[in-house]
Protein backbone atom coordinates (compact mmCIF):
# COMPACT_ATOMS: atom_id res chain seq x y z
CA UNK A 1 0.00 0.00 0.00
CA UNK A 2 1.80 3.16 -1.42
CA UNK A 3 -0.15 5.53 0.92
CA UNK A 4 0.75 3.27 4.37
CA UNK A 5 4.44 3.33 2.83
CA UNK A 6 4.80 6.64 2.31
CA UNK A 7 2.74 7.61 5.34
CA UNK A 8 5.49 5.80 7.61
CA UNK A 9 8.47 6.95 5.39
CA UNK A 10 7.75 10.46 6.43
CA UNK A 11 7.32 10.07 10.14
CA UNK A 12 10.64 10.94 11.12
CA UNK A 13 10.11 14.49 9.05
CA UNK A 14 6.89 15.19 10.92
CA UNK A 15 8.75 13.69 14.57
CA UNK A 16 11.92 16.78 13.52
CA UNK A 17 8.76 19.27 12.53
CA UNK A 18 7.73 19.06 16.46
CA UNK A 19 11.08 20.38 17.99
CA UNK A 20 12.55 22.34 14.54
CA UNK A 21 11.57 26.19 14.59
CA UNK A 22 12.12 28.74 12.50
CA UNK A 23 14.66 28.78 9.06
CA UNK A 24 15.53 25.28 9.98
CA UNK A 25 12.08 24.29 8.60
CA UNK A 26 13.45 24.92 5.39
CA UNK A 27 16.33 22.32 5.33
CA UNK A 28 13.08 20.19 7.08
CA UNK A 29 11.01 20.44 4.11
CA UNK A 30 13.91 19.68 1.41
CA UNK A 31 15.09 16.37 3.18
CA UNK A 32 11.42 15.25 3.16
CA UNK A 33 11.16 16.26 -0.67
CA UNK A 34 14.44 14.36 -1.10
CA UNK A 35 13.67 11.32 0.77
CA UNK A 36 13.03 8.21 -1.39
CA UNK A 37 9.76 6.28 -0.55
CA UNK A 38 7.64 9.55 0.24
CA UNK A 39 5.43 11.19 -1.86
CA UNK A 40 2.98 12.69 0.33
CA UNK A 41 3.19 15.09 2.13
CA UNK A 42 0.26 16.53 3.50
CA UNK A 43 0.77 15.69 7.57
CA UNK A 44 3.98 17.66 6.96
CA UNK A 45 2.12 20.66 5.48
CA UNK A 46 0.03 21.22 7.98
CA UNK A 47 2.41 20.68 10.86
CA UNK A 48 1.99 23.71 13.19
CA UNK A 49 5.69 24.70 13.22
CA UNK A 50 5.67 24.48 9.78
CA UNK A 51 2.78 26.49 9.28
CA UNK A 52 4.10 29.39 11.40
CA UNK A 53 7.51 28.71 10.20
CA UNK A 54 5.85 29.97 6.67
CA UNK A 55 5.13 33.23 7.50
CA UNK A 56 8.65 34.13 7.55
CA UNK A 57 10.15 35.46 3.85
CA UNK A 58 13.15 32.72 4.53
CA UNK A 59 10.57 29.76 4.96
CA UNK A 60 8.17 31.28 2.48
CA UNK A 61 9.45 30.03 -0.74
CA UNK A 62 9.83 26.45 0.61
CA UNK A 63 6.77 26.06 2.20
CA UNK A 64 5.19 27.02 -1.45
CA UNK A 65 7.72 24.18 -3.31
CA UNK A 66 6.51 22.16 -0.38
CA UNK A 67 2.82 22.82 -1.56
CA UNK A 68 3.52 22.20 -5.37
CA UNK A 69 4.48 18.88 -4.06
CA UNK A 70 1.49 17.96 -2.34
CA UNK A 71 -0.76 18.72 -5.33
CA UNK A 72 1.14 20.66 -7.99
CA UNK A 73 3.41 19.27 -10.80
CA UNK A 74 6.49 19.84 -12.50
CA UNK A 75 4.95 22.58 -15.11
CA UNK A 76 3.52 24.53 -12.04
CA UNK A 77 7.28 24.46 -10.90
CA UNK A 78 8.75 26.08 -13.90
CA UNK A 79 6.46 28.29 -14.39
CA UNK A 80 7.49 30.14 -11.12
CA UNK A 81 10.93 28.52 -10.58
CA UNK A 82 12.31 31.90 -10.39
CA UNK A 83 10.53 32.49 -6.97
CA UNK A 84 11.28 28.87 -5.76
CA UNK A 85 14.02 26.99 -4.24
CA UNK A 86 16.19 24.81 -7.05
CA UNK A 87 15.81 21.13 -6.78
CA UNK A 88 18.07 17.87 -7.15
CA UNK A 89 17.96 15.36 -9.64
CA UNK A 90 16.10 13.26 -7.27
CA UNK A 91 13.62 16.04 -6.20
CA UNK A 92 12.87 16.72 -10.28
CA UNK A 93 12.08 13.27 -10.54
CA UNK A 94 10.19 12.82 -7.79
CA UNK A 95 8.01 15.84 -8.99
CA UNK A 96 7.42 14.54 -12.62
CA UNK A 97 6.61 11.40 -11.12
CA UNK A 98 3.82 12.47 -9.31
CA UNK A 99 3.09 14.90 -12.01
CA UNK A 100 2.31 11.74 -13.95
CA UNK A 101 -0.36 10.71 -11.35
CA UNK A 102 -2.28 13.97 -11.88
CA UNK A 103 -2.13 13.81 -15.39
CA UNK A 104 -3.57 10.78 -15.00
CA UNK A 105 -6.81 11.63 -13.74
CA UNK A 106 -8.27 13.06 -15.96
CA UNK A 107 -6.60 11.08 -19.06
CA UNK A 108 -6.15 7.24 -19.05
CA UNK A 109 -4.32 7.55 -22.01
CA UNK A 110 -1.45 9.84 -21.84
CA UNK A 111 0.72 10.31 -25.35
CA UNK A 112 4.41 10.43 -25.26
CA UNK A 113 4.43 13.98 -27.27
CA UNK A 114 2.59 14.97 -23.93
CA UNK A 115 4.14 14.02 -21.45
CA UNK A 116 7.70 15.41 -22.81
CA UNK A 117 6.28 18.08 -23.62
CA UNK A 118 4.58 18.49 -20.05
CA UNK A 119 7.16 17.11 -18.29
CA UNK A 120 10.35 18.70 -20.31
CA UNK A 121 11.70 15.36 -20.81
CA UNK A 122 14.11 15.42 -24.62
CA UNK A 123 14.35 11.44 -25.64
CA UNK A 124 11.46 8.84 -25.72
CA UNK A 125 14.05 6.13 -23.21
CA UNK A 126 14.03 8.57 -20.27
CA UNK A 127 10.24 9.03 -20.55
CA UNK A 128 9.62 5.42 -20.46
CA UNK A 129 12.42 4.93 -17.72
CA UNK A 130 10.49 7.46 -15.68
CA UNK A 131 7.57 5.86 -16.54
CA UNK A 132 8.77 2.18 -15.50
CA UNK A 133 9.74 3.65 -11.94
CA UNK A 134 6.69 5.09 -11.47
CA UNK A 135 5.12 1.43 -12.00
CA UNK A 136 8.30 -0.06 -9.67
CA UNK A 137 7.01 2.35 -6.82
CA UNK A 138 3.48 1.83 -7.23
CA UNK A 139 2.74 5.24 -8.15
CA UNK A 140 0.56 4.19 -11.54
CA UNK A 141 -0.58 0.76 -13.19
CA UNK A 142 -0.77 0.61 -16.98
CA UNK A 143 1.29 -0.74 -19.85
CA UNK A 144 3.93 1.24 -22.61
CA UNK A 145 2.50 0.78 -25.96
CA UNK A 146 5.21 1.67 -28.01
CA UNK A 147 3.68 1.70 -31.31
CA UNK A 148 1.23 4.16 -30.66
CA UNK A 149 3.80 5.51 -28.11
CA UNK A 150 1.77 6.29 -25.48
CA UNK A 151 0.76 5.46 -21.85
CA UNK A 152 -2.55 3.30 -20.87
CA UNK A 153 -3.29 3.96 -17.22
CA UNK A 154 -5.05 1.25 -15.37
CA UNK A 155 -4.33 3.04 -11.99
CA UNK A 156 -2.75 6.27 -10.56
CA UNK A 157 -2.13 6.91 -6.57
CA UNK A 158 -4.65 9.60 -5.71
CA UNK A 159 -2.85 13.45 -4.82
CA UNK A 160 -4.21 15.59 -2.47
CA UNK A 161 -7.14 18.13 -3.85
CA UNK A 162 -6.89 21.92 -4.92
CA UNK A 163 -8.40 24.35 -2.75
CA UNK A 164 -10.53 24.87 -5.76
CA UNK A 165 -10.82 21.29 -6.22
CA UNK A 166 -11.72 20.73 -2.91
CA UNK A 167 -14.77 23.37 -3.63
CA UNK A 168 -16.00 21.47 -6.77
CA UNK A 169 -16.17 18.13 -5.15
CA UNK A 170 -17.95 19.47 -1.68
CA UNK A 171 -20.73 21.45 -4.50
CA UNK A 172 -20.80 17.94 -6.16
CA UNK A 173 -21.15 15.71 -3.56
CA UNK A 174 -24.09 18.63 -2.28
CA UNK A 175 -25.84 18.20 -5.48
CA UNK A 176 -25.72 14.71 -5.55
CA UNK A 177 -27.13 14.77 -1.73
CA UNK A 178 -29.73 16.60 -3.40
CA UNK A 179 -30.44 14.80 -6.05
CA UNK A 180 -30.83 11.96 -4.10
CA UNK A 181 -33.28 12.91 -1.60
CA UNK A 182 -35.37 14.33 -4.43
CA UNK A 183 -35.06 10.59 -5.99
CA UNK A 184 -35.48 9.37 -2.10
CA UNK A 185 -38.81 11.45 -1.99
CA UNK A 186 -40.00 10.27 -5.38
CA UNK A 187 -39.66 6.65 -4.19
CA UNK A 188 -41.24 6.91 -1.25
CA UNK A 189 -44.13 8.59 -2.95
CA UNK A 190 -44.37 5.69 -5.18
CA UNK A 191 -44.30 3.07 -2.88
CA UNK A 192 -46.54 5.08 -1.06
CA UNK A 193 -49.28 5.28 -4.20
CA UNK A 194 -48.37 1.73 -4.67
CA UNK A 195 -49.17 0.48 -1.53
CA UNK A 196 -52.53 2.29 -1.55
CA UNK A 197 -53.27 0.80 -4.70
CA UNK A 198 -52.99 -2.52 -3.37
CA UNK A 199 -55.15 -1.82 -0.73
CA UNK A 200 -57.96 -0.32 -3.04
CA UNK A 201 -57.30 -3.59 -5.38
CA UNK A 202 -57.51 -5.37 -1.40
CA UNK A 203 -60.94 -4.09 -0.86
CA UNK A 204 -62.25 -4.63 -4.22
CA UNK A 205 -61.09 -8.06 -4.50
CA UNK A 206 -62.47 -8.57 -0.91
CA UNK A 207 -65.81 -6.97 -2.05
CA UNK A 208 -66.38 -8.93 -5.22
CA UNK A 209 -65.89 -12.67 -3.15
CA UNK A 210 -68.31 -11.37 -0.52
CA UNK A 211 -70.76 -10.87 -3.72
CA UNK A 212 -69.97 -14.14 -4.83
CA UNK A 213 -70.09 -15.74 -1.12
CA UNK A 214 -73.94 -13.96 -0.95
CA UNK A 215 -75.06 -14.95 -4.58
CA UNK A 216 -73.84 -18.32 -3.53
CA UNK A 217 -76.26 -18.41 -0.39
CA UNK A 218 -79.15 -16.85 -2.06
CA UNK A 219 -79.25 -19.66 -4.60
Amino acid sequence: NLSLSTSQKLQPFLLLSKSVKGLANSKLIMDALNAPGVFVFTELYESPNVVEASTAPEVAPYYKLLEIFLYGTYKDYQENNTQLPALNDNQIKKLKLLSIATLSETQQTLSYDLLQSYLDIPTVRELEDLIIDAFYQGILTGKLDQRQRQLQVMYSMGRDLRPQQLNETMNALAAWSSSTTRLLGALDAKIANLQETVQTNQQANDEYNNQIEQLRRDI
